[in-house]
């Protein structure tokens, strides 16, 4: 079984908008890594929404960006892709796939069948996944940033606070801050 790994940008006051954050080569390089080492990606449909809209561009060349850019681009259009939506059936994406059905058993499943792992990049799904207890990993990426608006992350709350294992921190040349951990066994 592979592990559900939370993986996002996140600005020090929590905000999660993908505009606040970094981007540059060195953080586009730290989540090629994060790509790289797992096996599928799986996403609301908000997300998917604002990924397909311009990263397949990027990997066939449409939109001039260098070089790490553009090899996120590459490996993101060859992923595994999965999407939960109650609203959209149709992810013409390349390698893209929606999971029906109940919640827990989908993303249960899913985690079985990808032994390299499953990197979750949605703010609103890891609320829900993580009130299914179903993450098991958390990669953030803290920008040194306070924007002073949300969303935010775990917007909506949790029932209960999640007690974390430190794995590793890495601080980037950028001023951001790569924290790795994992649910904590109680």
């Amino acid at each position: 079984m592979g592990l559900l790994t939370f993986s996002i940008n996140v600005t020090l006051d929590g905000c999660v908008d993908h505009q606040e954050g970094i981007a540059d080569d060195e953080t586009h390089a730290f989540f090629t890594r994060l790509l790289d080492e797992n096996g599928a990606m799986l996403w609301g449909r908000v997300t998917y929404e604002m990924m397909e809209g311009y990263w397949p561009a990027v990997a066939r060349g449409d939109v001039a960006a260098p070089p790490a850019i553009r090899e996120w681009a590459a490996k993101l259009e060859t992923k595994p892709k999965y999407v939960v939506s109650s609203t959209r059936n149709k992810f013409p994406w390349t390698n893209s796939h929606h999971l029906t059905g109940e919640l827990r058993t989908e993303v249960q499943k899913l985690k079985d069948a990808t032994p390299a792992g499953v990197l979750l990049g949605s703010g609103r799904l890891a609320t829900e996944l993580d009130r299914l207890d179903l993450i098991d990993e958390y990669q953030f990426l803290v920008h040194p940033r306070i924007a002073g608006h949300g969303p935010t992350l775990y917007q909506a709350g949790l029932p209960t606070t999640r007690k974390l294992e430190r794995i590793s921190t890495k601080p980037l040349h950028n001023g951001a801050v790569a924290m790795h951990y994992r649910r904590a066994q109680v």
